[in-house]
């Protein structure tokens, strides 16, 4: 379970490089991803928790402002993968493999950068406007983050 989950999450940082980290910091102040004693333990404290979801929420917000680059670009693309890898890693500390956990975190990045790019794409195509397809990969990214935190318990 822990390679899976650590590629979806990776997949969440691609969608939302913030979202990611901040589910996992919640899994792990909730007891739900055990990281105790680990070099990863500073996960669980709250204020991590709710820095991670700071910016998180401040990620939504300026991911609708016309003038944030793709997330193709070198810089964006790059902060996902580090997000994926991060938060990967977290995922498969705790499942005994942290290396196993940031390979797949940053494969699951790379397939959530482009593929979560493809899809808004063609959402805001369907929609005729961007605002309606990013507001759907912002609720695809917080339940699945949610539901993949959720299934490590």
């Amino acid at each position: 379970m822990s390679l899976l989950g650590a590629f979806l999450i990776g997949v969440v940082a691609g969608l939302r490089t913030f979202t990611a980290p901040a589910a996992v910091s919640w899994a792990a102040y909730l007891g739900w991803l055990p990281l105790d004693g680990t070099p990863l333990a500073f996960l669980g404290h709250p204020v991590t928790a709710y820095v991670f979801t700071a910016l998180a929420l401040l990620e939504f917000v300026g991911d609708q402002l016309p003038s944030t680059p793709s997330r193709t670009v070198p810089m964006q693309f790059g902060a996902r993968l580090v997000s994926g890898a991060f938060s990967g890693a977290a995922i498969g500390l705790a499942g005994g493999s942290w290396l196993v956990g940031l390979v797949a975190g940053v494969v699951g990045a790379i397939v959530g950068t482009l593929g979560g790019h493809e899809f808004r794409r063609r959402l805001a195509l369907a929609f005729g406007r961007d605002l309606p397809a990013a507001l759907v990969e912002d609720a695809v990214a917080v339940l699945g983050a949610l539901l993949i935190v959720r299934a490590l318990v």
